[in-house]
């Protein structure tokens, strides 16, 4: 069973992990930590068996949220978790009365674009070259929050 909860600093070294088997760019410890503690920051970690396998981090600002980071470990992946991490998040701007979540997403990642697609967002415009390692253009999506 998996379970979402509040991210803790405890988590931190469990998150680095994930970050480094996923992204190209990924954030240092220090950076977990800190974004874990920001005051305007909401974390959440999926745990399995006493493990983390997944997280996310998301920024409120005024009465939007940002959603830096989601990631789920290499083998805990197509098995639902990040569609869990993503209700859970959703579920908590809706409790701070948000209007809408943003993200990027590298435009080839055509999985992760699914998953957001199926959780209500949208494509609303593009960065050019916003990612490094390679260099790709990231799709910018939106999900106005309905009450």
């Amino acid at each position: 069973m998996i379970k979402i909860i509040p991210a803790t600093l405890t988590h931190a070294e469990s998150i680095h992990v994930i970050e480094v088997d996923t992204f190209a760019d990924p954030w240092s410890i220090d950076s977990i930590k800190n974004e874990i503690t920001a005051k305007y920051s909401i974390c959440f970690v999926a745990i399995k068996d006493d493990a983390v396998v997944g997280h996310v981090s998301m920024r409120h600002i005024i009465n939007e949220g940002h959603i830096n980071n989601i990631a789920v470990a290499r083998h805990h992946r197509r098995y639902g978790i990040a569609s869990l991490i993503l209700d859970a998040l959703i579920s908590e701007a809706m409790v701070r009365e948000m209007i809408g979540i943003t993200l990027e997403v590298r435009v080839s990642n055509q999985a992760a674009i699914s998953l957001y697609e199926k959780h209500g967002f949208i494509i609303e415009g593009y960065r050019k070259n916003y990612y490094s390692s390679p260099t790709e253009d990231a799709a910018i999506m939106w999900k106005m929050i309905q009450y």
